[in-house]
């Protein structure tokens, strides 16, 4: 995994990316290499643009799911997200291309040409490449552990399948332990842990152990396992690397005083904050017809009002009046008493279920942004009434609102609808992480992140 901008990315994911925009950048320089005479005068035009236009594309599809983990899997699956990538790319394709300075060279027959390309390119890393470099940085990793933490990191990496970690054994931390894994794979071998991680060729250890201070596995092994080159990693930072999200069953307070991340400096809120503006004002302009459209079938339906306000908990614990499109019935909570909203709630309208899918419903709550109570991408704004129930149920939930909430947001892209106490725990480890790692380059990719759920469906609402 490497780390860009605080953000955890798949080595083979940006192998992948850069694979494909080389292959893309050859294919281009090929094209006005066939249309026009190759000499200097053409390679110190095209080189540049080209290069841009490649690395651009690719990056985009990036976003857009293509280099996903685990994608592939079916053929439904490859279609919808290959369909959804030319889709997408070739017109942002012909917008680009107009802008990058080609010089003399460019004409239409080039232009379609490299469009054809680029749609081609797509084509092969999802239909027949898919796989091409996963398997040339794979990494193996021995668990230290048999019990339930050691069954939950190699869940982590078999749904959906890496083929970049290969768990080779679990290695037992002493006598009496807890055996959930399937006792064949199992390490027993006669020597240290260091001897037993040379004789696997293992490039990582987990420690899948809520107690790591020495007790069964002493930490002299485990220091010279990490000086003889082998990475050793605790449950916290493993899950935070590989699933995206700060576990709260393996979570301390000093680790969140002492560890990296939390930042909340002056810089990062003023870049946050202008960049929430541009963007709001850009999607609301965009978004308009499609804002007047969902009003009126709101109307046509389930007659006035179009809108709902509600009070919801913002930064720092601050009420504020949400808008959003109403996709409920209007006594959806006639007896009074706050309920969860589930994924197949029966109080939504049709018109409701179909805005929520699409999440047209939340649109109006860019103006709750330019106001100033929301950010576009943050933890989801919960009612003071759950708030209250999930801060003393759940241990720091008070966390997530050290950051504005946002209309999107990491829980909201990475896991289903939630409507339980259980699902408010798992999207809390996610707003965990953002909390602790948001940058403008996370946000970004939240934003594409939520277009590809909006597109293909997968994923939370």
């Amino acid at each position: 995994m490497l780390k860009l901008f605080n953000h955890y990315v798949p080595s083979n994911t940006v192998l992948q990316v850069l694979f494909d925009a080389f292959l893309l950048f050859v294919a281009v320089m090929v094209v006005f290499g066939l249309q026009s005479k190759l000499d200097a005068e053409l390679v110190a035009a095209v080189v540049p643009s080209a290069m841009t236009f490649a690395v651009t594309m690719m990056l985009l599809n990036g976003a857009l799911g293509l280099y996903r983990t685990g994608f592939g899997g079916n053929f439904r699956d490859t279609l919808m997200r290959v369909a959804m990538s030319i889709a997408l790319s070739i017109p942002v394709a012909y917008g680009i291309f107009q802008v990058l300075p080609w010089g003399e060279f460019a004409h239409d027959a080039v232009e379609i040409n490299v469009v054809v390309l680029l749609g081609f390119v797509v084509a092969v890393r999802g239909f027949a490449v898919r796989r091409v470099g996963a398997g040339v940085l794979v990494k193996r990793i021995m668990v230290i552990g048999t019990g339930a933490d050691a069954v939950a990191v190699e869940h982590a990496l078999t749904h959906p399948a890496n083929s970049s970690l290969q768990v080779v054994g679990f290695y037992p931390a002493g006598p009496g332990e807890d055996v959930r894994v399937d006792p064949k794979r199992i390490v027993h071998f006669d020597g240290n842990l260091l001897a037993a991680a040379n004789h696997l060729r293992v490039n990582e250890i987990i420690v899948a152990l809520k107690e790591r201070r020495g007790g069964v596995i002493p930490l002299r092994e485990l220091l010279d396992c990490k000086m003889a080159g082998i990475k050793v990693l605790d449950l916290s930072s493993f899950f935070e690397r590989v699933r995206g999200q700060v576990r709260i069953d393996s979570l301390r307070a000093s680790w969140l005083i002492y560890g990296e991340g939390f930042r909340q400096g002056w810089g990062r809120t003023v870049v946050k904050r202008v960049f929430d503006i541009v963007v709001s004002l850009i999607l609301l302009v965009l978004a308009t017809p499609v804002m007047i459209l969902a009003a009126l079938m709101i109307a046509i339906e389930d007659g006035a009002p179009v809108f709902y306000r509600q009070e919801r908990v913002g930064l720092g614990g601050r009420l504020f009046k949400v808008t959003k499109f109403r996709s409920m019935r209007r006594d959806a909570e006639r007896d009074g008493k706050p309920r969860w909203a589930a994924a197949n709630d029966d109080r939504v309208t049709r018109v409701g279920r179909f805005i929520r899918k699409v999440r047209i419903d939340e649109l109006p709550q860019l103006f709750n942004v330019l106001k100033g109570d929301m950010s576009l991408v943050g933890p989801r704004p919960e009612r003071p009434f759950f708030v209250d129930q999930l801060t003393r149920d759940i241990p720091f939930y008070a966390v997530r609102h050290c950051v504005k909430p946002g209309v999107t947001g990491w829980a909201q892209v990475r896991y289903q609808y939630g409507s339980s106490v259980d699902d408010a725990i798992n999207k809390l480890q996610y707003d965990l992480y953002y909390v602790k790692n948001h940058t403008l380059f996370l946000d970004t990719v939240v934003l594409f992140e939520t277009v590809r759920v909006v597109l293909t469906g997968d994923g939370a609402h």
